[in-house]
């Protein structure tokens, strides 16, 4: 009996001191906002097109220059014998322009290379976790079409890369310093 005693008045102390709770209504809670809301002053500025004026006028088209016109002296039918085009100028910056646009090309290519890598690691593994034969059929096509690209994406490198060694060889034979084709 006596344990029984202190376990009842633990329990009617508890029931006895926790009061009980009354929850909100949603139609309290609209009205407590709404009454906030009459008291709150307005909130800020709203911006139209009206309060942000006119814009300064924008720069003009810039004019196509002029083209020169032939000296008076010239004679069009002497010209005619002549190549329209001439042959550039084979200075440094010729030289290291055409190899800087090689190597750039070189290296995109390859990035491409490793990017269509990770596409074709990631087909198969995709295909290896299916088990749904259509959507084999599909990652199989898919994959067979990245395989096709990058065969010629490395063959493409292979032609840069040639033609770089190619480029080397002329400006060897030009007797270009090794200088200018950095």
């Amino acid at each position: 009996m006596r344990l029984h005693i202190p376990a009842l008045l633990t329990i009617v102390a508890m029931g006895l001191g926790s009061a009980p709770v009354a929850g909100q209504t949603l139609a309290d809670v609209a009205k407590k906002e709404e009454e906030r809301r009459k008291t709150v002053k307005a909130t800020g500025k709203t911006y139209t097109n009206k309060d942000l004026g006119t814009l300064p006028p924008g720069t003009p088209a810039p004019q196509p220059l002029p083209t020169p016109a032939p000296p008076a002296d010239a004679d069009p039918a002497k010209d005619a014998g002549k190549p329209a085009d001439k042959e550039p100028v084979k200075d440094q910056a010729y030289w290291a322009g055409r190899m800087k646009e090689l190597q750039t090309q070189v290296q995109r290519d390859q990035t491409y290379v490793d990017a269509l890598q990770t596409r074709v690691n990631s087909l198969a593994t995709d295909f290896v976790n299916r088990d749904d034969p259509a959507q084999r059929a599909v990652l199989t096509g898919e994959r067979q079409k990245a395989l096709g690209e990058l065969d010629r994406l490395k063959k493409q490198i292979e032609a840069g890369k040639k033609a770089i060694a190619d480029l080397e060889e002329e400006a060897r034979r030009a007797n270009v310093p090794p200088g200018w084709l950095r």
